[in-house]
């Protein structure tokens, strides 16, 4: 029986795993928390798809056109039609298995606006989609866990990939508890740990979606793709915690973005723009905002005018929201937004079948980059997350894979005596004074406006801190993980930087304020590559549009 490792458990991790459970193949499925706490739960607007019943004019090639071009043609056309077509069969399972989707007057799904689409696709559980999927994923999970076919183990952290020969035969994964590494072997390793938020510190997204796992493949061989493409929301709310998100959902049911000027409203987007301002993309709309912003204007939202009732039915998540955290009734008054760092459109580079350049190393859901181009549209991340959990289980059911044992016990004890190492070490600085100043670097000089100057200073900032982290002291008031995972992040912040200097134009939601213009010269993915310290990019245009 062929056994796989599915790395994280959330909507990908979770899909895969019940798909590769179906066929009969033994799936461990690790994470350091439950499901219902995975940041998928917090996706909040939607799904995109077009059903059979659809609005007059739209169609799958419609919303294929629309995903490219969101994306600034920058995603492969084979895998975006792979994901379009597949959508309202993946919709039906989830309806299928108990995703409690929001239905019309008619009884049929309803479906909302949602910003660069040409119609209205999404299709959406109130504003809370996610978990519902999720609820819906753990409890089809569960059937399998009771059957055998799937094993759960939580409190438990990947730590690296067990590679030799530019093959994978599992991971080295440190076990909370126990305080311990240790190997685990399979036939082929998933990875599904999101994208990486802490990176930029407060954003929209789970601080456990860290970019830990993609900064040590990285430095283990696995190539990462374009990483300078991170998407800023552009209406959240700012709390003590973090930014939380306001939801597309808002601007999908007519929410309108303002600013006032000698005591009148400023309907920007809508000026420059016109009717649709409000719904341009999301790299498009964040700058506006962003612009505003620096000329010192606050920027709202408002949704008063659907009134109580309507804000009660239609949004009634994002309502209880600005309630809670910030005591605004948005049925009486605007709710004050701006950007943040919500999700990365690169990751780890897969080819079409999820298959990174690591013979049995697979990635799905955000840590993959693959459909989103230089932008992803709104709804089409959770699309993507059950998409590619499908196709990887698929590649990896339909492989014969070699029975060949390799020992990886030296390594194993290596890394576990590294740890115990690791605790008497004494320097200037924590562990997590290193991780606040990697997330103040990242946000001062990857913001959603770029140039030259900042980025080569982030640069410097990021080489020292990389030059001293092997000398810092234990931090011994956050967990062993956070301890052994610093200089991964700090390599994969570097190589962000490194990707973003090295597209020199403007395209999606890389602006650089120093190369305005879009460049044909760079219509291709950034690709990284590490080797024993030196970093190696090129511009590779099989990763754009595949075979």
């Amino acid at each position: 029986m062929k056994e796989v490792i599915v790395i994280g458990g959330g909507i990908s991790g979770l899909h895969c795993a019940i798909k590769l459970a179906e066929a009969g193949v033994r799936v461990k499925l690790i994470a350091p928390h439950p499901s219902e706490r995975a940041q998928s739960v917090m996706a909040a607007g939607g799904i995109n798809a077009v059903l059979s019943k659809h609005d007059e004019g739209d169609s799958v090639e419609c919303h294929i056109e629309d995903t490219l071009k969101g994306g600034s043609y920058l995603a492969g056309k084979e895998t975006v039609t792979g994901l379009c077509r597949n959508a309202e069969e993946i919709l039906r399972y989830l309806e299928k298995i108990g995703t409690v989707f929001t239905v019309d007057h008619e009884g049929a799904i309803a479906k909302r606006a949602f910003g660069g689409q040409s119609f209205k696709r999404t299709c959406f559980c109130g504003a809370s989609t996610g978990k519902q999927i999720v609820s819906a994923l753990v409890m089809e999970a569960r059937r399998f866990e009771v059957l055998g076919r799937i094993e759960r183990e939580l409190w438990t952290y990947f730590h690296s990939a067990l590679i030799r020969d530019g093959k994978c035969y599992g991971a080295l994964v440190y076990n909370e508890k126990l305080d311990k590494i240790k190997a685990v072997y399979a036939d082929a390793l998933v990875m599904a740990t999101g994208g990486q938020n802490s990176l930029f510190g407060k954003t929209t997204g789970s601080t456990q979606c860290d970019g830990y796992a993609a900064g040590q493949l990285f430095m283990q061989g696995v190539q990462l793709k374009n990483l300078e493409f991170i998407q800023y929301h552009p209406t959240t709310l700012e709390t003590c915690q973090k930014r939380m998100l306001i939801s597309e959902a808002v601007r999908g049911e007519g929410g309108r973005l303002f600013y006032t000027e000698h005591g009148k409203r400023i309907y920007f987007m809508e000026e420059k723009y016109g009717p649709k301002g409000n719904l341009m993309t999301r790299d498009v709309v964040s700058r506006e905002i962003d612009k505003a912003n620096r000329t010192g204007r606050e920027v709202f939202l408002d949704i008063t005018f659907i009134g109580e009732k309507e804000i009660g039915r239609r949004i009634p998540e994002v309502r209880d929201l600005c309630q809670k955290y910030r005591g605004i009734d948005i049925s009486k008054e605007p709710i004050p937004v701006a950007p943040s760092v919500h999700f990365f459109m690169g990751g780890l580079a897969v080819h079409p079948n999820h298959e990174t350049n690591i013979d049995n190393l697979f990635a799905v859901g955000e840590c993959a980059s693959i459909y989103h181009g230089a932008n992803r549209l709104g709804g089409n991340s959770l699309l993507a997350a059950m998409y590619s959990g499908m196709v990887a289980a698929n590649e990896i059911i339909a492989r014969d894979f070699e029975t060949e044992k390799v020992d990886f016990s030296a390594e194993e004890a290596k890394e576990n005596t590294r740890l115990r190492k690791m605790k008497e070490t004494k320097s200037q600085f924590p562990v997590m004074y290193i991780r606040d100043m990697l997330s103040d670097v990242m946000r001062q000089n990857l913001g959603i406006v770029r140039d030259e100057q900042a980025m080569k200073q982030g640069l410097a900032d990021l080489d020292y801190y990389l030059s001293i982290c092997d000398r810092l002291s234990f931090d011994s008031s956050v967990s062993m993980y956070i301890n052994y995972s610093l200089k991964a992040i700090l390599t994969l912040g570097k190589a962000t930087i490194l990707g973003a200097l090295h597209r020199t134009e403007s395209r999606g939601a890389h602006f650089r304020s120093d190369y305005p213009d879009m460049d044909e010269a760079f219509a291709y993915a950034t690709i990284i590559a590490y080797d024993n310290g030196q970093f190696h990019i090129s511009m590779d245009k099989e990763h754009v549009y595949e075979n």
